[in-house]
């Protein structure tokens, strides 16, 4: 998977002049994710608290990181799975239970522009992987 890292992020957001080319960038994010295989979208993956369908798989390879797969029926929740992929890709269980993610999603100035049920999602897939990477821990 080819996501930017975070500092990546923060640049390119802050080239983006207002909140509609942030918009169309969180979108482009989430059309780089690798297509989920059918037999991923199933109840076990699918993250409740999501207007949304959204499915992510997490394994943790040879090295003890995180890998990441995922998708949305919502081109812009897709979008916002990527840049979470994007926060967590690579660490380690521990890593990601200690990491709290959420300061950066407002240094992206991305939290106020969401809707409250797309903020209830995020934070449902950000709670579902802590949840995840601390049984892996």
């Amino acid at each position: 998977m080819a996501l930017p890292d975070k500092n990546k992020l923060v640049r390119n957001f802050a080239r983006c002049p207002n909140w509609e080319e942030k918009y169309l960038y969180v979108i482009e994010l989430g059309g780089q994710l690798a297509a989920l295989p059918e037999e991923h979208r199933q109840d076990k993956n699918l993250i409740a608290g999501c207007q949304s369908q959204v499915w992510i798989v997490m394994r943790m390879d040879e090295t003890g990181a995180l890998t990441f797969e995922g998708d949305s029926d919502a081109a812009i929740v897709k979008g916002l799975v990527a840049i979470v992929f994007s926060l967590y890709q690579g660490l380690t269980p521990r890593d990601v239970v200690e990491l709290d993610v959420r300061p950066f999603f407002s240094e992206l100035e991305l939290s106020q522009h969401l809707t409250p049920s797309r903020s209830q999602g995020l934070e449902a897939m950000i709670r579902s992987i802590r949840a995840k990477a601390a049984e892996l821990a």
